[in-house]
């Protein structure tokens, strides 16, 4: 089964960590589908952006405890992926793939 890369990487995490890896290490971070492996991560990132991959990192985040007057929940668990570029790629734009 074939799958759109849209359905792959949800977003760009734009965070303080996030754009400090992008400056140093070539590297930038997306939030994932939570079924997605390191494999289709890479090939819907090199779809989109039409970049060349190093490697993927993925993370994945347990969502918080939250409380509203008497009721506890929980948000949704996510899942994070460090993608680091090939030196000598261009580095990726957020909005280009809309």
């Amino acid at each position: 089964m074939i799958k759109d890369p849209r359905d792959i990487i949800f977003r760009p995490l734009i965070t303080e960590k996030s754009t400090r890896l992008k400056d140093s290490n070539h590297e930038v971070c997306f939030e994932v589908a939570p079924e997605a492996n390191k494999i289709e991560v890479k090939k819907a990132v090199e779809e989109l952006f039409k970049v060349k991959v190093e490697r993927v990192t993925i993370v994945n985040l347990k969502g918080k405890t939250k409380r509203l007057g008497r009721t506890v929940g929980r948000t949704k668990d996510r899942r994070k992926a460090y993608v680091k570029l090939k030196a000598g790629e261009k580095m990726i734009e957020y909005f280009e793939a809309v």
